[in-house]
């Protein structure tokens, strides 16, 4: 009986932790599931458990809406190039045409090269 008490209270403590992820459930889950993954990546356990504090308070308050929208943010970027370089700019950023990406976040950057043949 005691354990099924218990259980109820950790399910309503949960509950009350702050807004859901729409795929992972409680602010409490996610939370959990960042600090797991901190030690297993390249950066500093300490500073990991600390940005995924900050992200949970964050929720808490209603101010953490989402991952921005990383491809529309860089397809802006491409529109303060000049005029003659903005269709290269969006190609690299959309992969297509002859583009090449290399590396990875976690190695230090993402490189795109886009080759355009000059007749």
């Amino acid at each position: 009986m005691l354990l099924a008490a218990t259980g109820i209270a950790i399910a309503g403590a949960d509950s009350a932790a702050g807004p859901r992820h729409p795929s992972r459930g409680t602010a409490a889950d996610t939370y959990r599931d960042e600090v797991a993954v901190c030690g297993h990546i390249q950066q500093d356990r300490a500073a990991c458990v600390r940005e995924a504090g900050a992200a949970r308070q964050a929720a808490a308050q209603g101010q953490l809406t989402g991952a921005p929208d990383y491809l529309q943010n860089a397809l802006a970027r491409c529109g303060r190039q000049p005029q003659m370089e903005r269709s290269a700019c969006e190609a690299r950023v959309r992969g297509t045409g002859q583009t090449n990406i290399e590396g990875s976040v976690l190695g230090g950057g993402v490189i795109r090269e886009t080759v355009t043949p000059i007749y």
